[in-house]
């Protein structure tokens, strides 16, 4: 069995996404591609033989569509979950799965009402399956540094493109940080607090680097820096400090490089070479979950929901000078979303 996939989106993401499931994921083939602009996504269809849709609708209901991968841009994101889930069609969205926590509701409540036994919709928080990652969770199951308590993490960026506030590091970017904490302590985060350090100079737009302070249900706490302007590259770090010792990720570094009595270490300038291999595993663990009628293994609906309730807390942090936020708001208001406040929320795309 072939699963015919349709990309909505040709962007970076879109296109990454498309070339991987083409070459790279078995039983999977691309048969459509929409993209706003045009011209985009009929060069994309073209380089993988796929057909040209003029919009989401469109290839979402085309009889050549068994499923969706959604990598359009953040504020179409629950419309077009909507209309996968309206026509049965099973769809994988990249994060975040709406950008208001009362939209991932719905969506959620939507996919429970349908009762189609496996959920229809899968979200891309693709660390869950990075090698490292992975490895970690496992020792930690193994209680190989015994009980966790605390876990120091990082996420720096090279450079952070035009637009964007102090919310959507949050909520585009540390929302990654969210869900993979959650994940390897198999602990839901109970309270928050957002703290700033002096702001780098090199960008006015938003209060860079941020630090989230992340308590989950098992007492252990994680620092988290975000610093999307770091300049020296794309950098990754996660340690797990226990009882009996520590876990960490290696650094991302790509290339080492020893020449005339030196050796230099090279960084990725983005998050695409650091992530490839986890991008092509939950591609095709999406795909073989779907040839084989199994319940997907990837972050679900409700999971999303959880980390966009944790990304709303922290921008009620931020808006609240630092104060502790509980995560106690399971029916936020209509229209209720991430940014709230003072710092309205503009999308980017940073990983």
């Amino acid at each position: 069995m072939t699963v015919r996939i349709g990309v909505i989106g040709a962007g970076v993401m879109g296109s990454d996404h498309a070339r991987t499931l083409q070459g790279s994921v078995s039983g999977a083939t691309v048969t459509a591609i929409a993209d706003p602009v045009q011209d985009r996504a009929c060069a994309l269809a073209a380089e993988t033989g796929a057909r040209c849709f003029s919009s989401a609708e469109e290839l979402i209901a085309s009889p050549f569509v068994d499923a969706v991968l959604i990598a359009s841009n953040d504020n179409a994101h629950a419309e077009q979950v909507m209309a996968c889930l309206e026509h049965g069609k099973p769809v994988l969205c990249e994060k975040p799965l709406a950008p208001t926590v009362r939209e991932c509701q719905d969506l959620v409540d939507r996919q429970d009402a349908l009762a189609a036994g496996i959920p229809l919709i899968s979200v891309g928080f693709m660390r869950r399956f990075h090698p490292a990652y992975r490895a970690m969770k496992t020792l930690l199951e193994e209680g190989a540094i015994g009980q966790p308590l605390m876990v120091l993490s990082s996420h720096r960026n090279s450079t952070c493109p035009p637009g964007g506030n102090s919310a959507a590091t949050i909520t585009n970017s540390g929302i990654h940080e969210i869900d993979i904490t959650a994940w390897l302590l198999n602990s839901p985060i109970e309270s928050v607090s957002w703290h700033a350090p002096r702001s780098t100079a090199l960008d006015s737009s938003r209060q860079d680097p941020q630090v989230l302070h992340l308590r989950t249900a098992d007492g252990v706490l994680t620092a988290v820096d975000l610093f999307l302007n770091a300049q020296y590259g794309y950098d990754v770090r996660c340690e797990i400090v226990g009882e009996l010792g520590t876990v960490e990720l290696a650094r991302p570094h790509l290339t080492t490089t020893s020449r005339a009595l030196t050796e230099s270490k090279s960084y990725a300038a983005d998050w695409r070479p650091v992530f490839a291999d986890a991008y092509r595993l939950q591609s095709q663990a999406w795909v073989d979950a779907l040839i084989s009628g199994t319940r997907p293994p990837l972050a679900t609906a409700e999971e999303a929901l959880a980390a966009a309730r944790v990304a709303q807390a922290l921008v009620d942090s931020m808006n609240s000078g630092g104060a502790t936020i509980s995560i106690n708001h399971p029916h936020p208001a209509a229209g209720e979303s991430f940014a709230g406040g003072k710092h309205e929320r503009t999308l980017t795309n940073v990983r």
